[in-house]
């Protein structure tokens, strides 16, 4: 049997496995976005005041801050184990779903049920943390490098089409009862949750071409990388979730929005998969880079639009580089930890999407955006953060090119 022939069984059941990571990020994220389309309503119910509302979503993210991280490193350790991954995971998938459907049957009975109502979105966001880097480390944990970028880009696709989908999924649920989107969404994530143990024993009985290096201290190149990571974060929040529909409404009608706000998104979805053969040769950091610059330049361009077309496209080149970056992102966690702490950087990095997603909603509970004085400031950000932060991963990859060659 050839290279090639032995290759291909691992090929494909990696691809397999790629697919179910992006159905999965997709059921959750679409979970997600049921959650922050009801929890006004829901929250109301039992007498949180409209404007706390942010200040429960700012305590999910906070959660999400420290429990990615702490599942990512309990996922390490619990990975050599076959099955075991999939076995925890589902079993705190089963909690996260039950506390989530009790959300909108406690919220009807009233005010009395308001510390009963926060204490089920602490445990949802707790054992909501086991989707997120745990699955994703049996990439790393299984699969050949060569492929690891291309299926960082499958993964991730899910998490994009859920990022496509949220305007329509809001304007269509709006008006609905919460119950029957809280039940469907839990049920289907559930059974996706189960099926990752299958997954599992899939990867691990297939014959292994490449052998990975002892465990070692990862270094200090983790902690430059999810810095920049943070700031990256900040940059993708500050532009798409503050500025980006103010951009459109200049040209457009707050109806519209429905439908050029996943403009974004699709330049996402596009741009992962080619991107993904340029990291397979040139490395994760590299790419992270590079598309930080080109998000700055897309930024710059969507604030300069002088028409709707021009706005359009500078979005789509903004959410292809943020697609680039995240999937590089990704891919880079993966080789950083590839000597069994994969499910630690991974989790670091989900860590900085949520650290940066709670500084955006800092900034908007602080009314950031209304006060003249800092808004250019906001406007300018993202321009500030993808640029300072891509310009410090090229430095970090030369660095990295250098030693290589050096101890080579």
């Amino acid at each position: 049997m050839s290279d090639v022939e032995a290759a291909n069984p691992r090929a494909g059941v990696s691809n397999r496995t790629g697919v179910y990571l992006a159905i999965l990020q997709l059921v959750f994220t679409l979970g997600w976005t049921v959650y922050v389309i009801y929890l006004p309503r829901l929250a109301a119910q039992v007498g949180i005041a409209p404007t706390a509302v942010i200040l429960v979503l700012m305590l999910d993210q906070a959660i999400f801050t420290i429990t990615d991280t702490a599942m990512g490193i309990f996922a390490d350790k619990i990975a050599p184990v076959v099955g075991r991954l999939g076995v925890f995971v589902a079993t705190l998938t089963a909690l996260s779903c039950s506390a989530f459907v009790a959300l909108p049957f406690v919220a009807e009975t009233g005010p009395n049920s308001q510390a009963i109502f926060i204490a089920l979105i602490v445990i949802w966001s707790i054992t909501s943390s086991a989707l997120r880097a745990p699955p994703l480390t049996l990439l790393g944990k299984y699969g050949a490098r060569p492929q690891i970028p291309f299926l960082s880009a499958l993964a991730m696709l899910g998490y994009g089409l859920a990022g496509a989908v949220s305007p329509y999924l809001g304007v269509t649920l709006r008006n609905q009862d919460p119950r029957l989107p809280f039940i469907i969404s839990s049920v289907v994530l559930l059974i996706t949750a189960m099926a990752l143990s299958k997954v599992e024993r899939g990867l691990s009985q297939v014959p292994k071409v490449e052998t990975k290096q002892p465990a070692k201290p990862l270094g200090a190149v983790p902690v430059a990388f999810i810095a920049t990571m943070v700031i990256l974060a900040l940059g993708y929040q500050l532009h798409f979730s503050i500025n980006s529909a103010p951009f459109f409404l200049r040209f457009a009608k707050p109806a519209d929005l429905e439908w050029l706000m996943p403009v974004f998104w699709i330049g996402f979805n596009i741009a992962m998969f080619p991107a993904s053969v340029v990291v397979k040769h040139r490395g994760g950091l590299i790419v992270m880079g590079a598309a930080g610059l080109l998000g700055a330049v897309a930024v710059i361009g969507a604030e300069m639009a002088g028409s709707l077309n021009m706005l359009i496209a500078a979005q789509f080149l903004a959410g292809a580089a943020w697609g680039c970056m995240l999937m590089s992102a990704v891919s880079a966690a993966l080789a950083i930890g590839e000597t069994g702490a994969e499910g630690k950087v991974v989790g670091l990095v989900f860590s900085a999407l949520a650290l940066g997603t709670f500084a955006r909603m800092a900034a908007v509970a602080g009314g950031l955006q209304k006060l003249p004085d800092y808004a250019p400031l906001l406007h300018w950000a993202p321009v500030a953060c993808w640029s300072v932060a891509g310009a410090g991963l090229l430095v970090l990859a030369a660095g990295r090119v250098k030693q290589a060659t050096t101890s080579s």
